[in-house]
């Protein structure tokens, strides 16, 4: 019986300090796995500490229906004062093979992907990040409507250690 309690008690204490640096992490599901071109999705976060920095992160759930080696998103930062800042990303999805990189056993693989490092959050107020995809086939012009594939988009912001 003690055994049984030191080893949950070890189990909770290493769980709870996972990651003392997360300061906020958000997933939105993509219904039906099908990411919508004009269906952006949109965080919202505030009360962020203005003197210390985060890196921001853009967490991408895949299944096997995902049929690129790659993934090209758009993000846009607001800030309260409604400046914003957007980049176009491309992440790399898969080796040459075909095996997909990302965490996660199944046909489920989870990216933790850059989008900021070391940044500062000066204003007081509410910050919205927004992402869509910008997929597209190779020679064609026009933007893949429907990405299939994507399950859920995820937004973490973490504390610098630099």
């Amino acid at each position: 019986m003690r055994n049984s309690l030191l080893v949950l008690l070890i189990a909770i204490a290493t769980l709870s300090s996972c990651n003392d640096q997360m300061v906020y992490s958000e997933y939105k599901p993509i219904k039906d796995g099908k990411w919508q071109m004009d269906e952006p999705v949109q965080f919202e976060f505030s009360e962020i500490d203005s003197t210390t920095s985060y890196n921001l992160f853009l967490d991408i759930r895949n299944d096997d229906s995902f049929p690129f080696s790659n993934l090209f998103l758009i993000a846009e930062l607001e800030y309260p004062s409604g400046n914003a800042t957007k980049d176009t990303l491309e992440y790399k999805m898969a080796e040459p093979t075909g095996e997909w990189l990302g965490k996660g056993m199944g046909s489920v693989k989870e990216n933790k992907l850059w989008f900021k490092e070391n940044i500062v959050f000066p204003e007081t107020g509410v910050y919205k990040v927004t992402v869509s995809h910008a997929m597209r086939k190779n020679g064609v012009v026009e933007g893949l409507h429907i990405l299939e594939g994507v399950t859920d988009v995820g937004l973490e912001i973490e504390k610098s250690t630099q």
